[in-house]
């Protein structure tokens, strides 16, 4: 065991050889494996055995490595099973406790940005979103998020790919000021935009800057828990 009672090591030597097919390779050899693990031979030798027995890797006889039949059986119940907002609507409820503010969730749809989830702030002068509202794309934090990971070709989302976030000051609505982040999933797809909205009488100065470092840890703890490694 680890120093850490809920981390055993020799779990996460085994899941580390399967991470290491992450970058795409169809079949590592040993000392492939070695490279991206650091690991020694004859621990990489002794963890593959356990997992050549239950499927999740395969030795062909050339001596190589491949992702075994398990890991497809368990990505298609996780497929069947895995319901976006499960994930993202505890999100959106941390940061309007954190912060104070509302914050939403948004997709691409066309040309413009879906209110997919909403969480609304816990005070009477909130910024309001229905879900399934339909926002402009070419403003707004959500909307510049959107465009910019999803094919933009201007300096603007050369910018926000750049700094990972953006922050709209009165662009769609004069009383209302915005940050947003992208988020991602497996493979570092892009999957949507995760923002906060309030008053610019609120979000201005330092404590806009407290709350976009807010909403950058949350988004990649959210990108984190939808499978990305690379955000």
């Amino acid at each position: 065991m680890m120093a850490d009672p809920g981390r055993v090591e020799s779990v996460e030597r085994a899941l580390s050889l399967l991470d290491a097919f992450s970058d795409g390779d169809d079949r590592l050899s040993l000392a492939q494996l070695t490279h991206k693990t650091g690991l020694y031979r004859s621990t990489i030798l002794r963890l593959a055995g356990s997992l050549q027995h239950t499927g999740y890797l395969h030795r062909d006889g050339e001596g190589f490595f491949r992702l075994g039949p398990t890991l497809w059986r368990l990505g298609s119940l996780y497929q069947r099973s895995f319901k976006l907002a499960d994930y993202v609507r505890p999100a959106l409820a941390d940061l309007a406790q954190i912060t104070g503010e509302t914050s939403a969730f948004y997709i691409r749809e066309g040309d413009e940005r879906i209110v997919l989830y909403r969480h609304h702030a816990d005070r009477l002068m909130r910024h309001h979103l229905e879900e399934g509202a339909a926002l402009p794309l070419d403003r707004g934090a959500g909307g510049r998020i959107l465009r910019a990971y999803t094919g933009g070709t201007t300096t603007t989302d050369a910018e926000v790919r750049s700094t990972g976030f953006y922050i709209s000051d009165g662009e769609r609505d004069p009383e209302t000021a915005a940050v947003a982040a992208p988020v991602f999933t497996i493979d570092g797809s892009f999957v949507g935009a995760l923002g906060i909205i309030g008053s610019r009488i609120r979000l201005n100065g330092d404590h806009l800057t407290w709350v976009k470092d807010v909403l950058l840890k949350k988004a990649a703890e959210l990108s984190q828990s939808l499978g990305s490694t690379s955000h």
